[in-house]
């Protein structure tokens, strides 16, 4: 029997990463119909998730002392308070204010305090040899609420022939969320309060490793801020000139492979241990990437893109259990917090480029092949840095 706990953990993931890709898909035309230019676009996405960055970090750092409950609440209300301000005004200025304090996804992806408090509670309700794959299962759930939310989005704002609609619906599930959240039980915060005197890092022991992987993470994610999917629909709108419903068709089904190729991971690695799976998953997915400006047709395109998605999520699992096999349970909270940020900053660093390239015919293939050639490098660093640093709990590969 599952745990209530993991059933609401899993529901909160599912209608938030719904929500996230509904969004994900309209967000940059909605902005530019409000009559946004592309670079001032580019940037209210950087500023964006630069501010989920603060905000998450500051949650995360101090959930486990503070309440993993508590702040999960707070950042629902956060995530609602900034679809109403999206669809309320047009203003650059207002704008740009409510992305940075609120919680707002223009990739599809996790943003804000909820993936690493959720990795957190989990890990404190499920066994060490079975998270891998509850987290591959975590993931999934995410990749198939994406997708639908994805198609939803595309199909509604077609049909209804507004985008306002979709930015309400997402603040709608900000409240949802912090409904549920409120609900879960005890089980999920850290068993003894941590020290008054722990560092406001919320980290100890594990301070070196978490900063060595919250620098690669980074660089990973500032790697794919060149393709969020919000950029990507666009790419797709202005080479191809999609519609909005072709394109919530197309992101469905690259997130419905994302999904699936998540429920791999915990099987690869137990063969092959987490670091191993991690990169031997991801090096090819990012060489599709690459590919994927080069194809001379839509059709060509979308199967290269589908094609890379197969496999991009393996990686995904694998890494979240590893930050949560080599830290405290008491640090857990703030290692996929710090970890979760650098990822976040990253991506925040890359959209405004990449908005300044879309702007221009001649270099709209460019965020592609950048985002490939950074994530291939980022595989190569991950691999020399820990393939030897295996945590004690890992079965040794086979």
């Amino acid at each position: 029997m599952i745990a209530p706990d993991i059933r609401r953990l899993f529901l909160t993931r599912t209608v938030r990463l719904f929500a996230y890709g509904a969004l994900s898909v309209i967000l940059v035309v909605y902005l530019t119909s409000l009559g946004l230019s592309p670079g001032q676009v580019g940037a209210l996405l950087t500023l964006t998730l630069a501010g989920d960055t603060a905000v998450s970090l500051w949650l995360t750092t101090r959930a486990d002392r503070l309440g993993r409950r508590r702040m999960l609440v707070v950042g629902a209300i956060l995530m609602a308070a900034a679809g109403l301000a999206f669809a309320a005004t047009r203003n650059f200025l207002l704008l740009t204010i409510a992305g940075t304090i609120g919680v707002i996804s223009p990739s599809g992806n996790e943003v804000g305090p909820f993936l690493p408090i959720e990795q957190a509670a989990l890990s404190q309700v499920v066994p060490a040899a079975r998270r891998t794959g509850v987290f591959a299962w975590y993931t999934l759930a995410g990749s198939l609420a994406t997708a639908t939310g994805s198609l939803a989005g595309g199909f509604l704002s077609h049909a209804l022939g507004s985008y306002r609609l979709v930015i309400l619906g997402y603040a709608a599930v900000g409240l949802v969320l912090a409904g549920v959240f409120a609900r879960l039980s005890a089980v999920v915060e850290v068993p003894a309060a941590a020290p008054a005197s722990a560092p406001a890092s919320g980290l100890g022991e594990s301070r070196g490793i978490i900063l060595k992987l919250a620098a690669l993470f980074g660089l990973d994610a500032f790697a794919g801020g060149f393709v969020v999917q919000s950029l990507a629909a666009y790419w797709f709108y202005l080479r191809f000139d999609v519609n909005p419903a072709t394109l919530g068709t197309i992101f469905f089904g690259a997130n419905v492979f994302a999904g699936i190729s998540a429920l791999l991971a915990s099987r690869l690695a137990v063969r092959f241990g987490l670091v191993r799976t991690m990169v031997f998953t991801h090096l090819p997915s990012n060489i599709l990437l690459m590919l994927v400006p080069l194809m001379p047709t839509l059709s060509l395109a979308v199967l290269v893109l589908l094609l890379r998605f197969s496999i991009s999520q393996m990686d995904v699992p694998t890494r979240q259990s590893y930050v949560m096999a080599v830290v405290r349970p008491d640090e857990r909270s703030a290692a996929a917090g710090i970890t979760g940020v650098a990822r976040t900053t990253g991506a925040a660093l890359a959209p405004v480029f990449a908005g300044w390239m879309l702007a221009r015919p001649a270099w709209m293939s460019v965020p592609f092949l950048l985002a490939g050639g950074l994530k291939v490098v980022y595989d190569v660093l991950l691999y020399r840095g820990f393939v030897a640093r295996r945590p004690l709990e890992e079965p040794v590969p086979h």
